[in-house]
């Protein structure tokens, strides 16, 4: 597996992660414990040095799984993990609103630290901007954790340009998390140009569209009830139906090149710049040898271009999340 800088930190990560929340959370009933470590291991095996987990993840249980699977190979890879939210009200499983306070990054940071097993947190993101507390305040905490060797780099997710900024000139910020793909392209306006001035890496999650993009799921496909994308805009099948069209020109793409649609989504993801590391999540074997075989695809200039082309006449339907929920990110 090649492997990528993120940011002028120099943190150096597998060129593909392994995004971690679906294991425990978001897309349906968790998947069997034993069975997601012999996953992770078996991506360790394969050269991913780079995971993805966050304590709203289950809640807790995501980092305790992420911990556990990882406690041999200390040292040997990058475990990121994430802050922001308000702990569960007892009894209550999901957790909801922003807390971003100082005192409150650094309690997460000892639990963290705990479920995780190790001694230091490598990247530490904000999850998500909290309206309430100044990004001067919150990057100030993340500098003391990295004064104090508890946390190793900071990052931001779903930030805008200007709390990028703000942010960066109290504690430089290695890395942003965002959501980007060939049906979400809004980072190129604004946020990878800051990103590329500044020195910080990028890591794309649902660089697969939440799955779509592998051409598995169509407008009669059927999700659990406790899977999100059954609140997704973009996700009903009246949007799945209209959206198909990215799927065959990927599809298009992927027969030239003798890959799958998701092998495509990704090489193009990391063919946009070399400071792109994306984190796909899975729960099965066979997809992850699918996603990592897209580090080999070499996509030339006249295929990207033959892409970006086809892609601009196409106009995804549906919003990317709910209202409610698109109104807490970018700021």
């Amino acid at each position: 597996m090649k492997k990528r800088k993120l940011g002028k930190g120099n943190l150096e990560v597998s060129a593909i992660g392994l995004g971690c929340m679906g294991m425990s959370f978001g897309y349906g009933p968790p998947a069997d414990r034993q069975e997601m470590i012999n996953l992770i291991h078996a991506a360790v095996e394969r050269g991913v040095t780079f995971f993805d987990t966050a304590e709203v993840y289950g809640p807790l249980t995501n980092e305790e799984l992420v911990g556990e699977a990882l406690a041999p190979f200390r040292g040997k890879v990058v475990i990121a993990t994430k802050f922001g939210f308000k702990p569960a009200v007892p009894g209550e499983a999901r957790w909801s609103g922003f807390d971003s306070r100082p005192e409150h990054i650094k309690a997460v940071a000892e639990a963290s630290l705990k479920r995780l097993k190790v001694d230091a947190i490598d990247l530490f993101y904000q999850h998500r901007v909290d309206p309430e507390v100044p990004i001067e305040d919150v990057a100030g905490a993340v500098k003391d954790l990295i004064r104090e060797g508890k946390v190793k780099h900071f990052g931001l997710s779903e930030a805008g340009v200007q709390t990028i900024r703000r942010a960066h000139a109290v504690q430089p910020v290695t890395a942003l998390q965002s959501e980007y793909s060939l049906w979400w392209r809004k980072p190129e306006e604004e946020v990878l140009p800051t990103l590329e001035e500044l020195g910080i890496g990028f890591v794309p999650f649902s660089p697969l569209g939440k799955g779509f993009l592998t051409g598995k799921i169509d407008d009669k496909t059927s999700f659990s009830k406790d899977d999100f994308r059954n609140i997704v805009p973009r996700f009903t099948p009246k949007a799945r139906k209209a959206n198909q069209t990215l799927v065959e020109l990927l599809q298009t793409v992927s027969a030239k090149k003798k890959a799958t649609p998701a092998q495509i989504a990704i090489a193009w993801l990391l063919a946009q710049k070399p400071w792109i590391a994306p984190i796909p999540g899975t729960t099965k074997q066979s997809r992850l040898e699918e996603n990592l075989g897209a580090a080999d695809i070499e996509l030339s200039p006249q295929d990207l271009q033959e892409i970006n082309d086809a892609a601009s006449k196409i106009t995804v339907q549906g919003a990317r999340y709910p209202e409610a929920l698109e109104k807490v990110t970018g700021r």
